[in-house]
């Protein structure tokens, strides 16, 4: 049976779309596979690694009828990707192997019984499906991806809070020294949920999700979310435990405020970055009226000092610190200005985008 036949570039893409989650070593071989299951004329591709499972439907030709085997997900890419991308290419069932054509080459491949695949098993108590536009959720994940923890012994901050209620959707990150806040409206009013998703899955999602128009389905169950666009299906597990209470940490009422341009000052802390040294990333923000310097300096006594001119008649401040998490937080906005708000030198400090509070950065000082 031909369970596919389709130019190379488009069977490709569908593969690829499935396979991100797939891993090179597993305790469970089969887990490398991508399951192949035909119903009809079209195909539908599953891939799991027993916390995440991603499900995509095609029509990729070949002959109708009903087939399923599972197939090594890296290998059948790593051949297509070989293969000129205008070329028509067909997979055939033969016995327990899969044979991939295209022009003259032709490869012969192991499959193992689909029946053997650990799907993952879908929560019973999903709550209420509502939807954002791709483009919604992809901008949000990339305002506050950058700030989760990795690999933090405090398993919880190894993700993305999602807290969806009233018409609002709002991402929390934090790795302890930063924190990240984003949110959107959402079209219809939900119920209150929170969930914590883990770090993998965010990754996975900034992947998928396109730019283009088009809505993503969520729903979540106490350890599940689900979610459902362009025709692919993506299940995953939560993180479970206790996120922090981020409105605790956001600081109210500082009473210092800049206004100054995103990219001038994304530049200067890049210049000055250069001589941090590299276990101590710390900078050095003196702000006084009209001026905000900006100062490194690193163990081999070098220094680097850089000045801007700003609209400021606050009070004079001194204060540290860690210059990548002001980078990540400037580097992933796309406004032309932002504003940041200081009590003194030893609180933290809130970076914002002006007469927009759906965006709130805050970055703890470091003693320099």
């Amino acid at each position: 049976m031909i369970v596919i036949k389709d130019i190379q570039s488009k069977v490709l893409s569908v593969l690829q779309a499935v396979s991100g989650i797939v891993e090179r070593r597993h305790t469970l071989p089969i887990l490398a596979n991508v399951m192949i299951r035909k119903t009809g004329t079209s195909v539908q591709l599953t891939t799991s690694d027993l916390e995440i499972q991603i499900r995509t439907t095609a029509d990729l030709g070949g002959d109708t009828g009903d087939f399923t085997t599972t197939v090594g997900a890296r290998k059948l890419i790593d051949i297509l990707r070989s293969l000129p991308v205008d070329q028509t290419v067909s997979l055939e069932s033969s016995a327990a192997k899969l044979i991939l054509k295209g022009g003259k080459s032709k490869f012969t491949l192991q499959t193992m019984p689909a029946e053997d695949f650990p799907l993952v098993q879908e929560s019973a108590n999903f709550g209420p499906v509502f939807s954002v536009p791709q483009k919604t959720l992809k901008s949000l994940l990339s305002q506050v991806s950058f700030a989760m923890a990795v690999h933090d012994i405090r398993y919880y901050l190894n993700g993305i809070l999602f807290v969806a209620e009233g018409q609002q959707l709002s991402l929390v990150s934090t790795d302890g020294h930063r924190l990240a806040f984003a949110s959107a409206t959402l079209d219809v009013e939900v119920p209150k949920q929170e969930v914590i998703l883990p770090r993998k899955t965010v990754l996975e999602l900034q992947r998928l999700l396109s730019d283009a128009d088009g809505a993503i389905e969520m729903q979540f169950a106490n350890n599940q979310a689900k979610f459902s666009f362009g025709g692919m299906e993506f299940v995953t597990k939560l993180v479970e435990g206790k996120f922090p209470d981020y409105n605790r940490v956001i600081p109210r009422n500082h009473q210092n405020n800049i206004i100054l341009g995103r990219a001038a000052l994304l530049s200067t802390l890049q210049r000055t970055a250069i001589l941090t040294s590299d276990k101590f990333k710390g900078v050095r923000l003196n702000i006084d009226p009209g001026t905000l310097r900006v100062a490194a300096n690193n163990a081999e006594q070098e220094e680097a000092v850089d000045e801007l001119d700003i609209d400021y008649s606050g009070d004079s401040i001194e204060i540290g610190f860690n210059v990548t998490y002001l980078i990540d937080a400037l580097s992933n906005m796309t406004q032309e200005m932002i504003k940041i708000e200081l009590s003194d030198g030893n609180s933290s400090a809130l970076l914002t985008i002006p007469e927009n509070d759906q965006f709130k950065y805050v970055v703890m000082p470091m003693r320099i």
